[in-house]
């Protein structure tokens, strides 16, 4: 079988098995008749390619992967085929994010995991399989909404610590402080001392990057009544890690609102082993350029077409 042939084969099954296509509509979507479509289909699992997962890869994401791997000196990424529904980038990318920390949990020591937050995050904690280990720390990086929300940096943390029976570490305090004053009033006392030290030990942090359009959490329900979208775009700023925006080139924008963040400082990541970035879609094109540009992730994790764009805007 040529290469072409299997590429095909490996797109049919992942628009099937993945992207819960119709053998008519993956028929339209590629120019083949549904015929055709079922008997690639056929092919696939009499093969072997198809079985719990594809067991292939399409070449255009290695090649992206090695690329990005070459150009930023990361230690690895992982790029999936972008879905046309773009509401189910999440789950697609926390399915690979999933297996991809699953790998790495299994052949490495991990002290403390940090974690931040997101519809990203959610997915990947949801499909990460269950292990046993109880002498690990699982951390929030940041502080929480104050108001309920399943996406939240509390639940999150909490979720990963459930499903990796570890022990659990919460940074109980909002996002942003009213002033850096009280910022700093709030990181200075004794109950913090503790949350404080266990964040700058974290080894492996799983994080997502936040844009500025009205999608992201941050922007809907994190942002302070006196900071607006406006002005920070006015100082430069793509989006958010951590809850402190970048500027294209990936350093944190002059803005007061940084100076307010209850969590790790942006510069702070350097000093973790792994930081694995899951962030997909084309509104987040920027700031995942962004944080390119900036080092800030050792592994990257996202789609296709939003790898193609921020490779472009980062170069």
């Amino acid at each position: 079988m040529s290469g072409s042939d299997e590429q095909l084969q490996v797109r049919v099954a992942w628009l099937y098995h993945m992207e819960d296509l119709t053998q008519g509509e993956i028929a339209a979507r590629l120019g083949l008749t549904r015929l055709r479509v079922n008997r690639l289909l056929s092919e696939c699992r009499q093969s072997g390619l198809v079985r719990v997962h594809i067991a292939s890869r399409l070449e255009s994401c290695v090649a992206l992967e090695n690329l990005l791997v070459r150009e930023f000196g990361l230690a690895e990424a992982v790029i999936v085929p972008t879905p046309a529904d773009g509401e189910k980038v999440p789950g697609l990318l926390g399915m690979a994010a999933a297996d991809y920390l699953s790998r790495y949990l299994a052949r490495t020591e991990v002290s403390v995991f940090g974690v931040g937050w997101g519809a990203t995050l959610h997915e990947t904690i949801r499909r990460l399989p269950p292990a046993d280990l109880p002498t690990l720390w699982v951390t929030a990086m940041m502080g929480g909404l104050t108001q309920g929300l399943e996406l939240n940096t509390f639940e999150t943390a909490g979720e990963l610590a459930r499903r990796l029976n570890a022990q659990c570490a919460y940074l109980a305090a909002p996002i942003y402080a009213g002033s850096r004053a009280s910022r700093d009033t709030l990181v200075a006392l004794d109950v913090f001392a503790e949350a404080f030290e266990r964040i700058r030990a974290v080894d492996l942090a799983l994080l997502s990057l936040g844009d500025l359009s009205p999608r992201s959490l941050l922007v809907r329900h994190g942002l302070p009544g006196d900071v607006t979208v406006k002005q920070l775009r006015a100082a430069g700023a793509v989006g958010d890690v951590l809850g402190q925006f970048l500027d294209a080139s990936g350093r944190p924008i002059d803005h007061p609102i940084n100076e307010r963040v209850i969590g790790l400082p942006s510069a702070g990541l350097a000093a973790v082993r792994n930081v694995v970035l899951a962030a997909g879609g084309r509104n987040k094109t920027a700031v995942i350029a962004a944080a390119l540009r900036g080092g800030i992730p050792k592994v990257l994790v996202t789609d296709e077409d939003t790898a193609k764009a921020a490779l472009s805007l980062a170069r």
